[in-house]
């Protein structure tokens, strides 16, 4: 009599590297209640996982003050990195609404989507959500602090931004850049 085994998804077998590093856990974004977006990280980060949630700075104007707020580049999620066998005190943390999948499966961020949008976030240009965008002159940047980064190029009120995407959430990012440092990629 055969036991039953356990069919884990391909994506998330780790191949056993002969004497090198182990290789980290896939991104992974995640769904946190609404302004619960610094606190659950904050939780994640306590528990030992690294954790990504990218802000930027808004100028907000009322009737006595004006006020610059750190806020979300993409409200209502963050990006952590986990095993998503072992996902169980990643959906324990406070704020924390789901994991973006398939059904119950987890579907994993492209490592080079995060790595752009961490390039734009400790560039420290300025930055902005902007809306997700399919089509559009790919580019990419070849000085300046996001030198290397490629993205969309989009003129917005005689401005060039580099428009960078999270496929899965469906939600962009855009940086101001200046036009003679980016150059078309095929």
């Amino acid at each position: 009599m055969t036991s039953p085994q356990l069919v884990l998804d391909p994506r998330y077998k780790q191949s056993i590297e002969p004497a090198g590093a182990p290789r980290p856990n896939p991104w992974f974004a995640i769904r946190v209640k609404s302004q619960y977006e610094k606190i659950t990280a904050a939780a994640l980060h306590n528990k030992g996982y690294e954790e990504f949630a990218p802000m930027y700075r808004s100028r907000r104007f009322w009737s006595d003050r004006v006020k610059e707020l750190d806020l979300p580049l993409f409200p209502g999620y963050i990006f952590c990195r986990f095993d998503p066998l072992h996902r169980l005190p990643v959906l324990t943390s406070p704020g924390i609404v789901s994991i973006i999948g398939l059904g119950k499966i987890p579907e994993p961020v492209d490592d080079g989507e995060i790595a752009r949008i961490q390039a734009i976030v400790s560039s420290g240009v300025l930055t902005c959500p902007w809306p997700f965008l399919r089509a559009g002159q790919k580019i990419a940047v070849t000085r300046g602090p996001l030198s290397g980064v490629e993205g969309f190029l989009v003129s917005s009120k005689n401005q060039y931004r580099l428009v960078v995407s999270i496929q899965l959430l469906q939600r962009s990012v855009a940086a101001e850049i200046d036009r003679d440092c980016i150059e078309p990629v095929n």
